[in-house]
């Protein structure tokens, strides 16, 4: 977190992690897109948009908070360990949105040497394969399109004992999150990338006028090398 101080806190996106709520925690969601608003190509190639800068916040954010959330996709397209590498700090919880029962056992954000949780949310009524000793499981019903209520899991990573939780993907998970109103802070790193086709970013709920769009309150903290850090304030539903 140190590499703000310099700029004083006014600059210093980590000065907002921290919740005001009671029935659930502070929620950052983060997504890393290129300069026409893409993160990945055609055919899925993400890795890797974002370069050195936009990597190490992502691990600074990682540090920052008690729980990293990711979906399956992001676990089946990147197989991302979801620890602490390119700075100082502990090793988050990890968290995997998996209610089709699809994680492989072998999933490097299983792998429970470091000591961290491990926590999978499923499907309530189905049977699962079964994931490695140590593996926490929590299920919740789901809706018609399979999709669990995020205010629901929100309470349920309040009741696990989080404080800070990190939604590091995939787009649509963060879609969805903030569409549900539980996400307080979006931080969305720009890189100096243009792929002129591909998957967008965020897809929320549509509008029709402009004056229904979010307009957040935004702090722009460049990170280097070309890459920027739109750090944007939600006003998520009480």
């Amino acid at each position: 977190m140190g590499d703000f101080a310099s700029n004083g806190e006014a600059s210093n996106p980590f000065t907002h992690f921290r919740r005001d709520q009671m029935d659930r925690p502070f929620i950052v969601a983060q997504l890393g897109q290129s300069l026409d608003g893409r993160i990945a190509t055609r055919t899925g190639d993400s890795r890797y948009i974002g370069a050195e800068p936009s990597l190490c916040h992502l691990h600074r954010m990682r540090a920052a908070v008690d729980a990293v959330v990711v979906g399956i996709g992001t676990v089946l397209a990147d197989n991302p360990q979801l620890n602490v590498r390119r700075c100082e700090g502990r090793n988050p919880a990890r968290v995997v949105i998996d209610a089709k029962g699809l994680l492989p056992p072998d999933a490097k954000c299983l792998d429970g040497a470091d000591g961290a949780r491990r926590i999978v949310f499923r499907g309530a009524g189905q049977a699962y394969p079964p994931l490695p000793a140590g593996v926490e499981t929590v299920t919740r019903p789901v809706d018609a399109a399979g999709h669990f209520d995020l205010v629901d899991m929100a309470r349920a990573l309040n009741a696990l004992g989080f404080d800070k939780v990190l939604i590091e993907g995939g787009a649509r998970i963060i879609s969805r999150a903030i569409d549900a109103g539980i996400v307080d802070r979006l931080h969305l790193m720009i890189s100096a990338v243009i792929l002129g086709s591909g998957q967008a970013g965020l897809d929320l709920a549509p509008i029709d006028y402009l004056k229904d769009a979010l307009r957040p309150a935004v702090t722009v903290i460049p990170l280097g090398a070309g890459e920027v850090l739109y750090d944007c304030a939600l006003k998520p539903k009480r």
